[in-house]
């Protein structure tokens, strides 16, 4: 490793988790508009493709038996069951971007996000509640950051500011001798 890899700094991977309507995906494209640098993966699904929807941009759609043979060879991070269908996030692309030095985003419901807790000790996972309606102790334990989703310029300037952070500090050349 040569000491330009070392003085970069690492990115991490930031998880954002809430239930169903908490706006996840409305935060997630208003951090991307606000910061291009930061990467969004793209799900595995599957369920059938939509018209207006393209494979590698929308979702990576699949059949069950390819799904059953990633989840088999440990390819995804987490992955979930919706109706008759599952998704989830491969893993080979997120650790790619992520030595790249690119932040991740991932935008996931309580259970993905606790599932890439326990196969990720490292990510940071930031819950994102409706307002007025606090979540329950044990669930905000499990988090690093709880954002009330008041107002979306609010959570979008704290997430953005936390993602910023999350950068590890760069390695230092070790003296010799």
């Amino acid at each position: 490793m040569s000491l330009d890899d070392e003085a970069r700094p690492a990115a991490r991977l930031t998880v954002l988790a809430g239930p169903s309507g908490a706006g996840r995906e409305s935060v997630v494209e208003l951090v991307r508009a606000r910061s291009p640098s930061v990467w969004t993966p793209v799900a595995v699904t599957t369920r059938p493709r939509r018209a207006s929807e393209l494979d590698g941009v929308h979702r990576h759609f699949v059949t069950p038996e390819e799904f059953d043979g990633r989840l088999a060879a440990g390819e995804l991070l987490e992955w979930s069951r919706l109706g008759p269908h599952r998704r989830g996030t491969e893993i080979t692309p997120l650790r790619r971007r992520l030595a790249a030095g690119q932040p991740v985003l991932l935008a996931l419901d309580l259970d993905g996000a606790l599932q890439v807790r326990a196969r990720w000790p490292k990510a940071r996972l930031v819950l994102l509640h409706p307002p007025g309606r606090p979540p329950e102790l044990p669930v905000v334990a499990a988090f690093d950051l709880s954002v009330s989703h008041d107002r979306i310029e609010r959570v979008v300037d704290e997430l953005v500011g936390f993602i910023g952070s999350s950068f590890l500090a760069p390695a230092r050349p070790r003296p010799r001798g």
